[in-house]
């Protein structure tokens, strides 16, 4: 399992051009079963994203393309975790 987090560079102010694919990305993400979660970083630092079922390479690849990565409006920060004790609604991440 990962968590990915996603924080603003100098780069910021290109966000609103690269949102529609940026949000296309994370679709692709949710639909690829990749995704558990997304969500800002707050206050207002960027995104963070909950992965699973995925390969850290992967992960890294996936995460280069987004334009946000891409286009220097984010820093990535892939935080790798073994999970080893869950609440019984989240047991599916210690597969």
């Amino acid at each position: 399992m990962f968590i990915v987090l996603l924080k603003f560079s100098d780069n910021k102010s290109n966000a609103g051009e690269l949102m529609d694919g940026h949000n296309e990305w994370i679709k692709r993400g949710f639909d690829d079963d990749v995704f558990l979660l997304v969500g800002g970083l707050q206050p207002n630092m960027g995104g963070g994203i909950m992965a699973h079922n995925i390969s850290l390479s992967d992960l890294q690849s996936r995460v280069n393309d987004d334009p946000f990565v891409a286009e220097n409006v984010v820093s990535a920060e892939i935080l790798e975790i073994t999970p080893a004790k869950a609440d019984d609604r989240l047991n599916f991440l210690l597969d």
